[in-house]
């Protein structure tokens, strides 16, 4: 698959059905944050070449969404199994582009095909409704209305370093079932394993100018893509302030965005300790915490934190840092130096105020080891960023209420998690909580892909989830058929 894509190291992007060097010959060298060597190269592409590939998709639509419904889920259902027959070789290159461990990168693999074959599915239960104009006071049986979902026309994907493969097709695939064409904005970090999920594409058959890509910095070609005027729809996964950028930029262009979090594991002193530590540290460590569902702060009441810190305490010291393409490795690098940098801040911006360190606190290059703060206060900035890394800071509280306020506090609403045998609590503080997802005895997490996922605030704007992403990539068309009267 490689060769096709790939040139001595250079890639290629996937433009109007053929994979086309860039014409300017800027180039942006990827480098593997496991040791900095050199992943490949993938253009630079100017404006001119933006507007070539947004141009295919355009040209593409009408045609494209003239194809039936059970023909477009075909061909999705050939992507998925095309990236089954392929996933140890995309999973291969997620590892050192950006140091996710093996097992996590075949896991999003194959979740990535689960996703669209459900995708493929669900598209087909969408269906029309009718709509009787005497169910509404002062109309008769005179009037009916036809309701029908037509495509938005091109869609503009821009998809995070975190998840390459699953977070562009969970917007890619709705998107395409649905009738639109579109235009996929890789991260820079995970270009390349975006490239080769267009690959996978092409394999399967899409008709050209379909599906296009565009690689390049965001600071170059984000602004002009997202107010380009033949882009109908923005599909966004990334930090809050890029997100708050394109809100503000964008006039009428419908927007879906899933931004930053600071969720909040809130544990009652009634909770199963052991397995409200288990989730807590599967929930903020898996993939060094790299994770917008990341569990980014405990909330424990004071009677039992000394019980539930210890029992967290033992499962990070456990925790295998380093290599990820190292068996049980579940810390890896961080995508970046600067990303270390920043978590390394927030650690000794707590520690400075007088929080105490369980674990951690060491640092080689851009690995962070697993670290555990205990103590730490409103005060402290890890209490209120997202760290975007393998810490954990931990809050007492005297009571629920508290935890509630601190939780409500943040600017952010993604997800919450309540830890607590007693329901009827769970669904009382469930109501009070400020988020888009309350997860009950578990760690706060995406999926399954069926349900929606949103978040509120800084969080992010629309639904997503499968039915809920072609819903929102889709426009209601009403026909409104007049009776004569009698």
């Amino acid at each position: 698959m490689i060769k096709e894509i790939c040139v001595n190291g250079v890639y290629k992007n996937y433009v109007n059905g053929e994979w086309k060097v860039s014409e300017s010959g800027n180039m942006i060298d990827i480098f593997s944050p496991i040791d900095g060597s050199k992943v490949g190269s993938v253009p630079a592409m100017s404006k001119e070449e933006v507007d070539e590939a947004i141009m295919a998709a355009k040209a593409a639509q009408k045609e494209w969404a003239d194809v039936p419904l059970i023909e477009r889920a075909k061909l999705l259902n050939k992507v998925a199994f095309l990236l089954l027959d392929h996933q140890k070789e995309i999973a291969d290159i997620m590892v050192v582009e950006i140091a996710k461990d093996i097992t996590s990168s075949l896991a999003e693999v194959k979740r990535t095909s689960d996703f669209i074959l459900f995708t493929a599915d669900a598209a087909k239960q969408l269906r029309g409704e009718m709509l009787s104009a005497d169910a509404f006071p002062g109309y008769g049986k005179d009037k009916v209305s036809f309701v029908n979902r037509y495509p938005l026309g091109t869609v503009l994907a821009i998809s995070p370093f975190n998840y390459p493969v699953n977070l562009s097709v969970s917007k890619i695939a709705p998107a395409i079932v649905a009738g639109n064409t579109v235009v996929l904005k890789p991260p820079t970090q995970g270009s390349i394993s975006a490239l080769y999920l267009a690959k996978i594409f092409e394999m399967a058959g899409l008709p050209k100018g379909v599906f296009n890509t565009i690689t390049g910095k965001g600071s170059e070609i984000g602004d002009y893509a997202v107010t380009h005027n033949d882009i109908d729809f923005i599909n966004f996964t990334g930090s809050t302030d890029i997100g708050r950028h394109i809100s503000q930029i964008t006039v009428m262009k419908p927007l879906l965005m899933e931004l930053g979090g600071k969720d909040a594991a809130i544990v009652l002193e009634d909770a199963d300790l052991k397995e409200a530590a288990k989730d807590i540290v599967s929930g903020a460590f898996s993939y060094s915490g790299q994770r917008c569902t990341a569990v980014k702060r405990v909330l424990v009441e004071d009677k039992v934190a000394d019980e539930l810190t210890g029992y967290i305490k033992e499962r990070v010291e456990k925790l295998k840092a380093g290599d990820p393409r190292k068996a049980d490795t579940v810390i890896v690098p961080l995508i970046s130096d600067k990303a270390a940098d920043f978590v390394c801040e927030l650690i000794e911006d707590a520690l400075e105020k007088g929080a105490k360190l369980l674990v951690g606190n060491k640092r080689e290059k851009n690995l962070v080891y697993p670290t555990l703060i205990d103590h730490v206060t409103e005060d402290m900035r890890l209490a209120w960023e997202e760290p975007f890394g393998p810490v954990l800071p931990i809050i007492r509280v005297k009571d629920v209420k508290k935890a509630i306020e601190i939780a409500n506090k943040s600017e952010y609403g993604l997800q919450s998690a309540v830890f607590t045998k007693n329901i009827d609590k769970a669904f009382n503080i469930a109501n009070e909580l400020q988020v888009g997802t309350v997860q009950i005895n578990n760690k706060t997490e995406r999926g399954p892909d069926h349900f929606p996922f949103l978040g509120v605030k800084s969080s992010g704007m629309g639904i997503q989830g499968i039915r809920y992403s072609i819903e929102a990539m889709t426009r209601v068309k009403a026909m409104v058929i007049n009776y004569e009267r009698s």
